[in-house]
């Protein structure tokens, strides 16, 4: 599928006549803008006639789908894979920099207590996805004439996944009712005993301890267990270890995301696109089911569409959003001869940077770490290796990276 754009950067409807695209590019009536997905500009004026194109978007936590189709043909498909590290990059920077305040190094105030937080303010994780949301459907509006786009969104009732039996005024009534705050219910929770020992090591003292780290795990009731003094210092001593039957419970965050950024992403593509809709995911399934179609983002975004029995040539294209620029300077920790070592690599290194698409042995691949002397960790963009030791030399270079990284795959 090659897309096309008018003289004056109009999308207009895609074609499958490659051999009439490869003459207007010879003649000079055409020029490539961009190679992946394949899109040219015509230099010369043309009619804007255009058919009625449905943008399906299945939106997500982690992997977004989309499906631009009419009636009876498919488009344009694509999978994109979103960024899953922000709140570990800002524990990290809230780490290094209470550090430095404890050690009375220079460092810049603490300006959390002096900011009011807007009405429509998100946390940043949730905004980044609800920004790449926003972004990928900007892109498709780019190559075609978009008539209406299609959005599922989804709604979880956590509480009722915790508790079925759950109803009424009971909503009213959680778990941490009447408790001053989690500590205190965690150790209501398990009997004011050590989890481990069950009371067998007579240490009084007693304290909460996170099954995972709280950078990760969070502070939520099922993340944390009542330990004793002498059991929570030897399992950080590595002398004792917790009962295999210990483990965090079941984790809400892609739902709570969900729940949060369905308005949000709603309200934004409102404002910027004028005919806009909601659908459920119990509507996707159903159709999907009903037409006899595999599971995955793109299918689903196809469903979602309108048009589940439309046509696809196979071609899917996978994005992977990477992050832009590595903000922390220094390691954490100190090396021979008490110094830090930097942590920012080289912005370029003999001409290619990090995730520049490069060609190899007649093989597109992605630059996935790169050495001061040339040699080049190359892999395709879902991790797979295809070789960690490859010199500059032997590389040419297909495209400088950017945010958005994308392949293009053939699927049955």
């Amino acid at each position: 599928m090659v897309y096309v754009l008018s003289k004056t950067g109009q999308p207009l409807m895609p074609t499958e006549n490659h051999a009439k695209v490869r003459i207007l590019i010879k003649q000079g009536k055409a020029k490539v803008i961009h190679r992946c997905p394949f899109t040219i500009q015509l230099l010369y004026s043309s009619t804007n006639y255009t058919q009625k194109v449905t943008l399906g978007v299945d939106s997500g936590s982690k992997h977004i789908g989309l499906s631009a189709t009419t009636k009876d043909k498919v488009l344009f498909e694509s999978d994109v894979e979103l960024r899953d590290d922000i709140v570990d990059l800002l524990s990290t920077r809230r780490e290094l920099r209470c550090s430095r305040r404890s050690r009375k190094l220079r460092h810049r105030k603490p300006r959390f207590n002096n900011r009011r937080r807007s009405d429509r303010w998100l946390a940043p994780s949730v905004k980044q996805k609800v920004d790449s949301h926003i972004t990928m459907i900007a892109k498709v509006h780019k190559i075609l004439p978009i008539s209406n786009i299609v959005v599922e969104v989804a709604s979880f009732d956590i509480q009722k996944i915790k508790d079925p039996t759950i109803n009424g005024a009971d909503y009213q009534h959680g778990e941490q009712l009447g408790f001053w705050n989690v500590r205190e219910y965690v150790l209501f929770r398990d009997g004011h005993t050590c989890q481990c020992c069950k009371g067998k090591s007579k240490d009084k003292i007693l304290n909460v301890h996170h099954i995972e780290s709280r950078k990760t795990g969070g502070n939520a009731p099922n993340n944390l267990i009542t330990l004793c003094e002498t059991c929570h210092t030897g399992y950080h001593k590595e002398t004792i270890k917790l009962p295999k039957t210990i483990h965090r419970g079941m984790s809400f965050k892609d739902a709570t995301f969900m729940g949060i950024m369905r308005w949000a992403l709603y309200e934004r593509l409102k404002a910027i696109y004028s005919d806009v809709k909601l659908t459920y995911g119990y509507i996707t399934k159903n159709t999907r089911i009903k037409n006899g179609l595999s599971k995955d983002h793109y299918i689903d975004a196809r469903c979602i569409s309108g048009n589940p029995n439309a046509v696809s040539n196979g071609d899917v294209y996978y994005y992977k959003k990477v992050r832009c620029h590595n903000r922390q300077i220094h390691k954490v920790n100190f090396i021979k001869g008490g110094y830090r070592k930097r942590n920012q690599a080289p912005y370029e290194v003999k001409g290619f940077r990090l995730y520049d698409q490069v060609l190899w042995k007649g093989q597109k691949c992605f630059i996935f770490g790169r050495r001061a002397t040339g040699r080049m960790d190359l892999r395709f963009l879902d991790g797979t290796h295809v070789n960690a030791s490859v010199g500059y030399k032997n590389l040419k270079l297909l495209k400088m990276r950017s945010s958005y990284l994308i392949e293009q795959r053939k699927v049955g």
